[in-house]
């Protein structure tokens, strides 16, 4: 089964790719800032087997709509609740990395009866000042310079030196996605990341939660990630040596096995 469809959600568009078992569970993607849905295809041949796997551009990416203004998790949260409504699922499982692992935290804390494991890899729980100074920086260059004037800075924190040189092909496509996405939904997503704010709210998850980190991520540390698991009951927690922040695609085999296992199919 392989369906693409474009659907409505509040004030943009949300473009969608369903795949895998039509009659199996159900497990919805979510992608990084500067990223699309595809980053997911190494897993997604994976969960294919077992899943209906449904993945979604996150707004002001890929073909999914850019709403004018600054973006909030609430919208962010609410569009994925959108896909799964529009597909009439109750519950499934969830898997998020970076931006999307950070929405996926606000979908256990504020929507937990309709997910039943959450994946929340390579992400933060909250923005101290040097974090939420860092996008007024990247927004700021970005709306001077547009979005290429940034790409080498993030491929350099998106994935090891020795990955990078091994995998072009892997680099290009990250970059055609990252300097396709517009200002306006890198700038919207930035201004939500700014307003993170879960950090303090961990001790309220009642679903069963992964964190995976990468060892070399700069952007979300392994050390602050297994904070975030000891904050939250009953929370698994892996970290991937030689990986960065892409670590779905810097590690896949690793990241992959660690996604199995959690989710037990």
């Amino acid at each position: 089964m392989t369906k693409r469809v474009t659907i409505a959600s509040g004030n943009s568009t949300l473009s969608v790719l369903v795949t895998g078992k039509s009659d199996g569970p159900t497990i919805l993607l979510s992608n990084s800032l500067g990223a699309g849905l595809d980053m997911w295809a190494p897993q997604r041949a994976v969960l294919e087997q077992h899943y209906r796997v449904i993945g979604y551009d996150t707004r002001g990416h890929g073909q999914s709509g850019t709403p004018d203004g600054d973006y909030t998790f609430a919208d962010l949260t609410g569009d994925a609740i959108t896909v799964l409504d529009h597909f009439d699922v109750a519950q499934a499982d969830y898997m998020g990395l970076s931006l999307g692992g950070m929405t996926g935290l606000g979908l256990g804390l504020n929507h937990a009866d309709r997910f039943r494991k959450i994946i929340c890899a390579c992400a933060r729980a909250d923005a101290p000042p040097a974090f939420a100074k860092s996008w007024d920086d990247r927004i700021a260059a970005v709306s001077a310079n547009g979005m290429s004037a940034i790409w080498p800075g993030t491929q350099e924190r998106w994935l090891t030196p020795d990955f990078a040189a091994a995998n072009p092909q892997i680099v290009e496509a990250l970059a055609q996605d990252f300097t396709a996405t517009s200002v306006a939904g890198y700038a919207g997503c930035g201004r939500a990341l700014q307003g993170l704010d879960y950090l303090r709210r961990l001790g309220e998850m009642t679903n069963p939660v992964l964190y995976i980190a990468g060892a070399d991520d700069m952007g979300a540390p392994a050390q602050a990630m297994e904070a975030m698991a000891a904050a939250t009951p009953g929370a698994t927690y892996r970290v991937i040596a030689d990986c960065a922040h892409i670590a779905n695609l810097n590690q896949p085999g690793a990241f992959t096995i660690a996604a199995k296992e959690f989710l037990e199919f």
